[in-house]
């Protein structure tokens, strides 16, 4: 017992040993230290931007696929209420339709005189409007398919649709998301790339001491553990202030666009709904940026 008591003493003290090497690791090479966490807050600040507005144009367009409508025409010769709410079912029983709703000729005319000047449209009546139903789809993407599939139930005589514009939405989204990921995958390699180097300077001045360690039997795990627990922590020191830096970024350029003009027409999402998963990725983007960093730096230096 005792003897296994001691075992454990000194494999906390060994764990002790390495914990405090790392963390004076980071206090004897400071300007190091404070680049690295710069570099990693810059990366993380230009990454969470893109990715930030990226949600945003993406909300942005789905707002607009919901205004981008589809419209059935009922045939003409159709008025029995039966037969209407039959047509309206079977439109439903699309896979790509979302809701289906139902405007009759009285609501149509109502809608059109409430955007002109009635006394221009004097001597206008119902009559010269159809039953229709306004549809909104799941994916606008399928558009032309699914106008097509109106036009073939029974009792449609038309439908009408902006295939154009849904093709514009679409390839921008599909941009904006190839352009989203492409920056962020670049940023990554690049904030590992500068940390590797960053560390490589750092641990240039302690060669020597590695060298000596691994002629006296230190193992590499050993030598190894200071410089990752080193990166573990510049990493989460870098990515929790990028995460508040990014905030109050976000905040301030919420505030002045809602502020302007294009604020009466854009709905911001609130940092506050995504700040959890923000906080999540920023740290382990961080961890993993500082710790592989503190890896790849090292790596040379135990060859010996």
């Amino acid at each position: 017992m005792t003897e296994w008591m001691g075992i454990s003493g000194m494999k906390l003290n060994r764990v002790g040993y390495l914990i405090r090497e790392g963390f004076r690791s980071i206090f004897t090479h400071g300007f190091m230290s404070f680049a690295s966490v710069t570099i990693i807050m810059a990366c993380l600040i230009i990454m969470g931007s893109v990715s930030l507005l990226s949600l945003n144009i993406d909300a942005l367009i789905k707002d607009l696929e919901n205004q981008n409508e589809v419209v059935a025409y009922v045939d003409e010769k159709i008025n029995d209420d039966a037969q209407i709410r039959a047509i309206g079912d079977a439109i439903r029983t699309i896979g790509n339709v979302q809701s289906a709703e139902f405007v009759s000729r009285g609501e149509a005319m109502d809608k059109f005189m409430s955007n002109y000047d009635s006394d221009l449209m004097e001597g206008i009546d119902e009559t010269v409007f159809r039953h229709r139903y306004v549809i909104h789809l799941t994916d606008i993407s399928l558009m032309a398919q699914t106008k097509a599939q109106l036009e073939a139930v029974d009792g449609i005589s038309e439908a009408k649709a902006h295939t154009q514009y849904a093709k514009a939405f679409v390839s921008i989204r599909n941009v904006v998301t190839v352009v989203s990921l492409v920056l962020i995958v670049i940023l990554v390699f690049v904030s590992i790339f500068i940390m590797t180097n960053t560390i490589k300077l750092a641990t240039f001045s302690r060669r020597e001491e590695i060298a000596i360690m691994k002629m006296v039997g230190a193992t590499n795990s050993f030598i190894r553990m200071p410089f990752v627990i080193e990166g573990l922590v510049l990493g989460i020191l870098g990515g929790g202030l990028g995460y508040l830096a990014e905030w109050g970024i976000y905040d301030g350029l919420t505030v002045k666009v809602v502020g302007s003009m294009a604020g009466s027409f854009l709905n911001i999402i609130p940092f506050t709904s995504v700040a959890l998963f923000v906080f999540i990725i920023f740290i382990g983007l961080g961890i993993l940026v500082g710790v592989f960093g503190a890896l790849n730096a090292i790596r040379n230096y135990l060859k010996v």
